[in-house]
């Protein structure tokens, strides 16, 4: 696995202008139990971290509510200071009040984002975060006022980009009319593409795709399906296989698998580097269910 790089994914920038390796990692699974608290074991989580740049990761997703704030204070503790190319995007708008699950409340009023970018600035160690994502639409306000919102902390200079999470086409649309839209962050992956028609639109318009539970492939990888005969002909995992697959569907896809493990995170690396031909493509795609 030491060979394993994620500069095979490609490259995309966010923006027209930050340049990122395609493959990223996604911190939320270095919290604890039911994503609520400290890691089970946190010199793995802080290894984990380590180990990211080493591999050609060069973009790393994460959320003030995962943990909540262990995530951000996590990162920058492993990689502050940054390198010149490393691009930590965070959102917020969520809270995590406590571990049961559902516990996931909206809350996007004007002041509360004001601070909850202030404090993941504090978290984080930055002066402005480069990428930072509205984690959810509030159905409590209009989508004018939490989209101004978020064009205020552009003018402030506290965000330097700004993306949308779990959203349609039509609020992307509603929200590009107040900012510029440069990512967006949806389930997306071989076992659910309920969301095809935000991935397309997002490919014409250029704008970041990032799917969050990408590795995921259902009943494709039970034995004898596509996946799995598709990995086993290949000496991958089902996970490589679906993250081949997931590269190969857009170039404006960037997928951030997450894992609180060094070999994990090796290993989804290394999906970077399998090569599905057209064919194997075409099979995977034809047997992925659309819904």
């Amino acid at each position: 696995m030491s060979a394993a790089n994620a500069v095979a994914s490609g490259e995309f920038k966010i923006g027209g202008e930050i340049a990122i390796n395609r493959l990223g990692y996604g911190t939320m699974r270095l919290t604890g139990p039911g994503f609520y608290g400290e890691p089970e074991d946190r010199d793995e989580a802080i290894r984990v971290l380590k180990r990211v740049p080493e591999l050609g990761i060069n973009f790393v997703d994460t959320a003030d509510c995962y943990g909540p704030y262990v995530a951000e204070e996590l990162i920058a503790e492993a990689l502050h200071p940054y390198a010149k190319d490393m691009l930590i995007a965070t959102k917020g708008g969520l809270l995590r009040p406590g571990i049961t699950e559902g516990q996931w409340p909206i809350l996007n009023h004007p002041d509360y984002l004001g601070q909850a970018v202030r404090m993941s600035l504090r978290r984080l160690k930055v002066e402005r975060i480069d990428l930072w994502q509205l984690h959810r639409i509030d159905p409590n306000y209009t989508l004018e006022d939490q989209f101004s919102v978020v064009k205020d902390l552009i003018d402030q200079g506290l965000i330097r980009y700004a993306g949308l999470s779990q959203v349609t086409v039509e609020q992307i649309e509603a929200a590009r009319k107040i900012f510029p839209v440069v990512t967006v962050q949806n389930m997306y992956n071989l076992a659910n593409r309920a969301d095809e028609d935000v991935l397309d639109y997002c490919e014409k318009h250029n704008i970041g795709f990032i799917p969050w539970f990408p590795l995921a492939s259902g009943e494709l990888s039970k034995p004898g399906g596509i996946v799995d005969t598709l990995a086993k002909a290949k000496g991958a995992t089902p996970s490589q296989i679906a993250l081949a697959w997931m590269l190969k569907r857009s170039p404006v896809m960037l997928p951030i698998p997450g894992t609180s493990k060094v070999k994990h995170l090796e290993e989804n690396v290394a999906g970077a580097s399998v090569i599905l031909t057209d064919e194997e493509f075409a099979q995977l795609d034809a047997a992925s269910p659309r819904g």
